[in-house]
């Protein structure tokens, strides 16, 4: 089954482009199928319906129906390999 990951950040556009295509290789080096879609915060509430995971790069306002995850470590570079981690058991 396809899962589906939302990258959100303030903006929509600098660091969750980083963050994308980091979780982007890491899903396909580990034999998982699925979507990562990039998306403003604002747009989280609107879309978490049809997804199973939320990497932020920012803070949530609020809290969704599906999990989620600050991405903070893909842009300091420091524990990347637990976030890694952190997100493959979310959606195995």
């Amino acid at each position: 089954m396809k899962k589906t990951v939302l990258v959100a950040c303030g903006a929509g556009i600098a660091t969750s482009t980083v963050v994308c295509e980091r979780v982007e290789n890491l899903l396909k080096d580990n034999g998982v199928n699925a979507e990562v879609i990039q998306c403003k915060i604002a747009e989280v509430s609107s879309r978490q319906e049809d997804a199973d995971l939320i990497v932020s790069t920012t803070i949530l306002p609020t809290t969704y129906k599906i999990p989620a995850l600050i991405a903070t470590s893909y842009i300091t570079g420091i524990n990347m390999e637990a976030l890694d981690q952190k997100i493959l058991d979310h959606l195995k």
